[in-house]
């Protein structure tokens, strides 16, 4: 089932983000198998990092959380907020996304 896990930053952590950067993404890599999609959300400018979304195809909202608490931003005190939302697969459209 797909859970999709939305973290909004603590302000004023781009420094830290930046210094997490490479294991998060190691992590990412790691997790690649569950990880349907992720990444940063931006700024309007999309310049600043705001923070991240993940879609992940896990059995339970326990394996969601857990990737969450592993990842080294999360461990890092990135985040201000972590949801993690149930969702159904509706539209797949990966053909939308190209070339942003």
């Amino acid at each position: 089932m797909l859970w999709a896990i939305t973290c909004v930053d603590n302000v004023g952590t781009a420094a830290l983000r930046e210094k997490n950067l490479a294991p998060h993404l190691a992590y990412l890599e790691h997790r690649k198998p569950i990880l349907v999609l992720g990444g940063a959300t931006l700024s309007d400018d999309g310049v600043a990092a705001t923070g991240s979304n993940f879609i992940l195809n896990v059995a339970s909202r326990g394996e969601a959380k857990a990737f969450s608490d592993d990842d080294p931003f999360t461990k890092a005190g990135i985040f201000a907020s972590v949801s993690i939302t149930r969702m159904r697969k509706r539209q797949w459209n990966p053909e939308a996304a190209t070339g942003t």
